[in-house]
Parts: structure tokens; sequence; C-alpha cells
């Protein structure tokens, strides 16, 4: 499949927000982190979180911050990467 990041984001119930973020190594290598990234997108649904270089999950109450947080992730992925 290649090299990337993915960020995953669900409502599973009124109260209940999951995001879920996992690198390949090749995205790790040029500076992604899994784990820093969720850290950074978490509060957005009122939630926190964190994780492994490859793999973060947090939780969260708020899923009207989803669209924001799925925003911010790629503002925060491009700061890493960038270098």
């Amino acid at each position: 499949l290649g090299e990337g990041v993915i960020v995953l984001a669900s409502e599973s119930a009124p109260d209940k927000v999951s995001l879920l973020s996992m690198a390949t190594d090749g995205a790790m290598k040029k500076g992604a982190h899994a784990g820093n990234l969720i850290k950074q997108i978490a509060a957005l649904v009122g939630g926190g979180g964190g994780g492994r270089p490859n793999m973060a999950q947090a939780g969260g109450k708020s899923a009207e911050g989803i669209d924001a947080a799925i925003a911010k992730a790629k503002e925060v992925l491009a700061e890493q990467i960038k270098g």
C-alpha cells in the first residue's frame, strides 16, 4: 500500500468519540509520530490520549470537534514531516 499516516474518527454513542492514528515505517522515517499527533488533536473532541510512534488512540466526548480534529491532524502532520 505504500507509506502514509491515517487518522480515523468515530462517534459511537452520543457522548463517545474515538480517534485512532497509525503511521507506516516510511512515514515515521520522515518524522511522523502517531502518538504526538493524537495528543495534539484529542483536546478538540474533549478528550485525551496518546500512544507509540506507529499507533495511537484517544477518546473524547464532543463529536462536534471531529471536523476540527481532522483539520488539525493535517496541520500537525505537515509540521512533523517538515522536520
